[in-house]
């Protein structure tokens, strides 16, 4: 039972300090709806200038928005992965 100790503890001091997310849950359509479309416009402004340089420039944000914004959209809306 010495093993459970530490568990205990750490799940006591846990209860103190409630989580708190860094975005509200009523903001989360807003926050994904926004990074939605904000990779709807780089994606396509990178597919009309495809280069070396607007790949890490604009393809790498534009799939970070895509990627975020669908979790917090599909969290918005009820679906939870």
């Amino acid at each position: 039972m010495s093993s459970a100790t530490p568990l205990l503890d750490v799940w006591e001091a846990a209860k103190a300090q409630p989580y708190h997310p860094g975005v509200a849950k009523n903001s989360q359509f807003l926050v994904g709806f926004l990074l939605l479309l904000t990779a709807f416009f780089l994606t396509g402004f990178f597919g009309l200038n495809r280069s070396v340089v607007t790949l890490p420039v604009i393809g790498v944000p534009a799939s970070l928005a895509f990627g975020f914004g669908s979790v917090y959209m599909i969290c918005a809306v009820g679906v939870y992965v």
